[in-house]
């Protein structure tokens, strides 16, 4: 028999009797026996050592020594004197009709905060896909109220026979509240209607999107509604792209291949160009007139962006729609008719801090968690993945 004192050490398992260690290939195979106990029977309570038989259970537990580690529990059956009920013993790191340690169930949910597949996480812990995602079903989580701060959006998640999905988060905590099945305007009403805090609620944070636009207006009346800076600035850089795409087509096939392929160049700053790069704007920007305009247009509007309040960015803005219409460039309507339809909630964004920046993290994050897993069709399954990830 090794020594106790010393194996427990090892195996991290208080309480037990070490028997016997063996390796076999990539697996590591302890024999263990708990300590002989006075057990209370289960049915009358009366107290008992007295053992009726023993059976041998393997157990699996996590990983030791780079290899996977069954255990080989000699596990007692006593039975009372007085009822004569027959009962395992108590095992402390077993729960009761498990066939797998508490700590290596701890482990496999704990792997599950990664973005790795079902099965990269079963194939870690020695254990079949089935089970990982049976002990993960076990996991469930809820939101019960809502922040100052709430961030909206959407992303493409097929799950639950919905194309997309709703992301609801904590911009201001980084904190993901809840993943929703679809993006219904009435589903999402009657969401957000059982919450009794919501008129707490101060600040709603969205992209350009209508339907959410009215949503916010008639669940969380006082509250502020943001619009995304990064959606704004979208919006022009689609128009400046545009133009970009309808003028290339005017040339022939190497220039046009050359134009396309200067794209990043085109959309960075101007202060941020190197000097080559630079150099290379301005060749392709004297072959058109449209461009260059366009260009203007998409540089002025940084000055917009780069506003320190609401007061600065209406002055700015008012400025940048007088050259829209001196330009008098197609591509930019839409884009003109989006921002004075949305400038109150465009302007808004300039005197608070918060945007969609962690949500599009986290819908970063849910692409990855998709791909690994080749898509996920089971919702509940898909949000608590997701919710557990970023928990």
């Amino acid at each position: 028999m090794l020594n106790t004192n010393y194996m427990q050490e090892l195996i991290g398992l208080e309480d037990v009797i070490v028997t016997s260690v063996e390796r076999k290939d990539n697996q590591l195979n302890i024999s263990l026996i708990m300590p002989r106990r006075i057990h209370s029977c289960p049915r009358c309570n009366c107290s008992t050592d007295k053992i009726h038989d023993y059976r041998i259970q393997k157990i699996r537990d996590i990983s030791s020594f780079g290899s996977h580690t069954i255990l080989h529990l000699r596990k007692r059956r006593y039975v009372c004197p007085s009822c004569k009920k027959r009962f395992y013993e108590q095992i402390s790191f077993l729960p009761r009709y498990h066939r797998i340690t508490s700590r290596l169930i701890a482990n496999i949910l704990d792997s599950f905060r990664t973005v790795h597949s079902i099965k990269d996480v079963a194939k870690t812990a020695n254990v079949s896909s089935t089970t990982a995602t049976r002990i993960f079903d076990h996991i469930k989580y809820s939101n019960k109220s809502l922040p100052r701060v709430v961030s909206v959006d959407e992303f493409r998640g097929n799950a639950g026979g919905e194309k997309f999905q709703c992301i609801i988060t904590d911009p201001e905590h980084k904190k993901v509240l809840d993943i929703l099945p679809n993006r219904k305007t009435e589903d999402l009403y009657g969401y957000f209607s059982k919450y009794k805090d919501r008129h707490n609620v101060k600040y709603i944070v969205m992209d350009m999107s209508g339907p959410y636009r009215c949503l916010a207006k008639t669940v969380f009346p006082k509250a502020q509604i943001i619009a995304d800076k990064y959606h704004v600035v979208r919006q022009v850089t689609w128009a400046f792209e545009n133009v970009r795409k309808a003028e290339q087509k005017k040339f022939h096939e190497q220039r046009r291949k050359y134009f396309k392929r200067s794209r990043r160049v085109l959309l960075k700053r101007p202060e941020n160009l190197t000097s080559s790069e630079a150099d290379q704007v301005e060749s392709m920007l004297r072959i058109s007139e449209r461009l260059r305009h366009a260009y203007a247009l998409k540089n002025e509007f940084y000055k917009v962006m780069d506003s320190s309040n609401s007061y600065e960015a209406k002055k700015q803005l008012a400025k940048w729609y007088m050259l829209i219409s001196g330009y008098k460039l197609p591509e930019f309507d839409d884009c003109f008719r989006a921002f004075t339809n949305w400038q109150k909630e465009i302007l808004n964004s300039f005197d608070v801090p918060y945007t969609n920046g962690y949500t599009e993290g986290v819908n970063n994050k849910i692409k990855v968690i998709k791909r690994n897993a080749f898509g996920m069709k089971n919702f509940e399954r898909f949000r608590n993945r997701i919710l557990h990830v970023m928990a």
